[in-house]
Parts: structure tokens; C-alpha cells; sequence
């Protein structure tokens, strides 16, 4: 080990691009957790919502374009177009502001900030469901098919 700590000024003197990098990513990775710990909405997994499910009534809002909407969702979910998301004047929304609220679209990468919309208007249990209907189909869940 003292052989190793009288090398590494050396190594980083002639890695020094090497080492940057590796700091930068591992500044990137902690603040990604970091984040995550303090943000008020939490991730599920296709298993993890099926629990909820049926431990609760959650409401399902997908966020995704109404043609992917009708391909393939949730049964039960409701589709609302992200740029029509508001959850204030949303009346589905506004009536559950103490029930489980999942939000959901195609890949489940663009439903972070309709999560924090949704904590800022007063709602409590907010979850995201990770991979969004694209992992739900995957792990061999049902969907419906249509507007409804």
C-alpha cells in the first residue's frame, strides 16, 4: 500500500486527463444520488407498481403522445398530454391529491419534472414508474390497447 500512495503522484502527473475524467464522472455519480435521496417523489419498478396496485387505488397518468397512448398502456391509466399537464386545474388530478399518483410514458424518461410539478401542487405520493410502459411491457405485464 505505501508503494502504491508513492506512485499515484506520478501517475496522476503524467494521467492527468485520465484522472479529470474519472473525477468528473465520479462527481457526476454522486450527485446523481445525492439528488435522488432528496427528491420528494420516488421510482418504481413494474413489480414495485403492481404492488401498489393492488395495496391501493393509484391514479395512472401516462404522459405519453396519444398515438403511443393507444398502442400500448396501462389498463386503468389516463392519458394526458405533457403539454397539456397542469396539476392544478387537471379535475382527475385535483381529486387525488391524497391518493398514490403514478406517472408513466413511453420510456419514463420525461416524467421528472410533471413529478416535481405535481409535489409543488401539494401532492404527496407522487411515484415514477422507471422504463415507463416500455418496461412494463418487458417484464410481460398486461396492456390495453385503444383511447381507453
Amino acid at each position: 500500500m505505501n508503494d502504491v500512495m508513492q506512485k499515484l503522484p506520478a501517475f496522476v502527473t503524467n494521467h492527468a486527463l485520465l484522472v479529470a475524467t474519472f473525477v468528473v464522472i465520479l462527481i457526476a455519480l454522486v450527485a446523481g444520488e445525492v439528488s435522488r435521496l432528496f427528491r420528494k417523489w420516488k421510482s418504481l419498478t413494474p413489480a414495485g407498481l403492481t404492488q401498489l396496485i393492488n395495496r391501493d387505488t393509484p391514479l395512472i397518468v401516462d404522459l405519453s403522445a396519444s398515438a403511443d397512448f393507444e398502442k400500448a398502456h396501462i389498463p386503468g391509466a389516463k392519458n394526458v398530454a405533457m403539454s397539456q399537464f397542469d396539476p392544478e386545474t387537471q379535475k382527475d388530478l385535483a381529486k387525488a391529491k391524497e391518493l398514490p399518483v403514478v406517472l408513466v410514458d413511453k420510456d419514463g424518461r420525461g416524467v421528472g419534472k410533471a413529478a416535481n410539478r405535481l409535489v409543488k401542487a401539494g401532492f404527496t405520493r407522487v411515484f415514477v414508474l422507471d422504463g415507463g410502459t416500455y418496461a412494463w411491457q418487458t417484464a410481460q405485464l398486461p396492456v390495453a390497447k385503444g383511447k381507453k
